[in-house]
C-alpha cells in the first residue's frame, strides 16, 4: 500500500442535521480525523467543523470505508452517543462485496482479534489475546466470483469486517491491506457504512439514517 494521500474533493452530502447531531456520508479515501504529519491534516473532521464549527467526534471508520458517520454538536450528544457505541446499543449495517462465492445465505463470525503489531495497523485473529469479535453477515447476491453481503458488527473492533471476512475465505474487494491478486484490484475498498441507528440525544427516540451504497 502506498502512502500518497490523495482524498477525494467533492461536496460533502450531509444526511442530517439538528440542534444536537450532524451525519455525514463520509467518502472512501478521506481520513476520518487528522493523521500524524501535515500532509494528513485533511480529514472528514475538519471538513465537518468547516460548516458545523461545534462538531465533536463521536466514532470513526476506516480511510478507506464510506458511508454514514455521526458527529455529535455538543457535549451532551457527544457523551449520549459515547455511551451508546460503548454500550453496543448503536446497530450499524455495512454493505460489501467480496470474493468468492459464499456458499450459506446468513452467518456469524465469531472470531477475537488483536493488533498485528510488526504489521499494525494490520489487525488479526489471536485466540488466547485477542479481544472478542463477533460480525454477523447476510447474503444479498452472489455469482460465481464475487458474493454482494449485509454485514452487522456486533462489536466493534478495529478492521474487524475486513479480518473477519478473510477469515472465512472471502476477503473484502479492494482491500489494500488484506485482499490479494485479483481480489485487491479494484478501485477501492468495497465496504460501505450503509445505516447507522442510534437513539437521539435529545429524548432517546430512536433514529435511523442511511446512506446509499454506491457500488
Amino acid at each position: 500500500m502506498t502512502d500518497t494521500y490523495d482524498p477525494p474533493q467533492d461536496p460533502l452530502n450531509f444526511l442530517h442535521d439538528d440542534h444536537e447531531v450532524v451525519l455525514v456520508d463520509k467518502p472512501s479515501g478521506l481520513l476520518s480525523v487528522p493523521g500524524k504529519g501535515p500532509h494528513l491534516a485533511d480529514c472528514l473532521i475538519a471538513r465537518v467543523q468547516s460548516v458545523f464549527p461545534t462538531a465533536l467526534l463521536v466514532h470513526r471508520l476506516d480511510r478507506d470505508t464510506s458511508g454514514v458517520m455521526i458527529f455529535a454538536l455538543t457535549p451532551h450528544a457527544q457523551r449520549h452517543l459515547g455511551l451508546q457505541f460503548e454500550k453496543r446499543q448503536t446497530k450499524k449495517t455495512y454493505v460489501a462485496r467480496v470474493c468468492g462465492k459464499m456458499p450459506e445465505k446468513t452467518g456469524t463470525v465469531d472470531l477475537p482479534l488483536i493488533v498485528d503489531w510488526p504489521n499494525r495497523p494490520k489487525q488479526m485473529v489471536d485466540h488466547e489475546n485477542g479481544k472478542q469479535a463477533v460480525t454477523d453477515w447476510r447474503v444479498v447476491r452472489s455469482s460465481h466470483d464475487e458474493t454482494r453481503v449485509r454485514l452487522m458488527p456486533r462489536t466493534g473492533r478495529s478492521h474487524q469486517l475486513r479480518v473477519h471476512m478473510l477469515a472465512i475465505g472471502h476477503p473484502i474487494l479492494g482491500d489494500p491491506f488484506y485482499a490479494t491478486g485479483a481480489a485487491g484490484d479494484h478501485p477501492r475498498l468495497m465496504l460501505h457504512s450503509e445505516t447507522l441507528q442510534f437513539r437521539h440525544p435529545d429524548g432517546g427516540q430512536g433514529t435511523r439514517i442511511t446512506a446509499k451504497c454506491p457500488f
